[in-house]
């Protein structure tokens, strides 16, 4: 590959996430709307979507190998992609299901500002596992990043304010959410994105259903405009959002995919105030606005 052709595959990974995370903004909208119990709702989000990650998984092998072979194995894989495919799985059950129960015993503020915590995790262990060197410029704007995220909260972030199990429960969201980024990763080096997505949602779906059922949630979406909502969760949130992104770390490091992903609440925040007419005040403008200037801050040349 020419330098002009790296520079483009590299300026495309970083486009993806920084789209990606835009829709994934899109979640808690969806949320809201679907008439379903939390990890229902999540349920409902990856099974919907593994036709079309299906899809996608098997257009990524004509692509490379020329036939649309039959099967649902991506050829090539080996026991330990398995064993990581397994464990992206149990990180994305983890990061949904924790993120749920903190919301139980800690506020919405809390709970959030400290779910936004993960860039700290995955620069750490991307540092340990990958050995991505992180430059000054870039560890400045994710701490610009970091600080727009606490802002975007706003005042009603309180500090001891909410409980320790909640607010632990928060930061063990983050790190759930930072190791899943880690294998996606790991895994963007020998398969597709879309193989990706399929395995991992068939890997995450039993954990979501079970727990429902043990929550003893709503089950079903009880209207339309319920099944609309989880439909959109499917395809915007899940198979636009999370695969855009697992396409792009492919060539971009975890650390930096990150901070991107920081984009999200920026847009939940704008959508919140668009489609459910919440308030965003000078704060949490500013915040929005600290973020993205800390992902420009963070900018990089993506690498593989």
């Amino acid at each position: 590959m020419t330098a002009d052709a790296t520079r483009d595959a590299d300026r495309l990974a970083l486009i993806a996430v920084f789209f990606g995370a835009a829709f994934l903004g899109t979640a808690p909208i969806f949320f809201r709307l679907a008439d379903s119990g939390p990890s229902a709702a999540a349920f409902w989000r990856v099974v919907l979507s593994l036709p079309l990650a299906w899809v996608w998984m098997r257009a990524e092998v004509s692509a490379h190998h020329g036939t649309l072979k039959a099967g649902l194995v991506p050829p090539g894989l080996r026991a330990r992609d398995w064993g990581v495919l397994l464990l992206a799985g149990a990180f994305w059950i983890g990061d949904l299901v924790s993120w749920h129960w903190s919301l139980s015993f800690t506020n919405v503020a809390n709970s959030t500002f400290f779910a936004t915590s993960s860039p700290l995790f995955v620069v750490a262990m991307a540092w340990v596992l990958f050995r991505e060197r992180m430059t000054a410029r870039f560890l400045l704007g994710a701490v610009v990043a970091l600080a727009g995220a606490a802002a975007l909260m706003g005042s009603t972030v309180q500090f001891g304010g909410g409980t320790v199990l909640g607010d632990g429960l928060a930061l063990v969201t983050a790190l759930f959410f930072g190791s899943y980024v880690l294998a996606v990763r790991a895994l963007r080096g020998r398969i597709g994105a879309g193989a990706i997505m399929f395995w991992t949602g068939v890997v995450s779906a039993p954990g979501f259903l079970i727990a429902s059922l043990l929550a003893g949630e709503m089950f079903l979406p009880q209207s339309l405009g319920g099944w609309a909502a989880v439909a959109g969760l499917a395809t915007i949130t899940q198979l636009a959002g999370q695969g855009l992104v697992a396409y792009g770390l492919g060539r971009v490091g975890a650390g930096p995919a990150s901070v991107v992903v920081l984009l999200e609440p920026v847009i939940a925040a704008l959508l919140g105030w668009a489609v459910l007419a919440e308030a965003l005040g000078p704060l949490q403008g500013a915040g929005c606005a600290l973020i993205l200037a800390g992902i420009w801050v963070a900018r990089y040349r993506a690498h593989r």
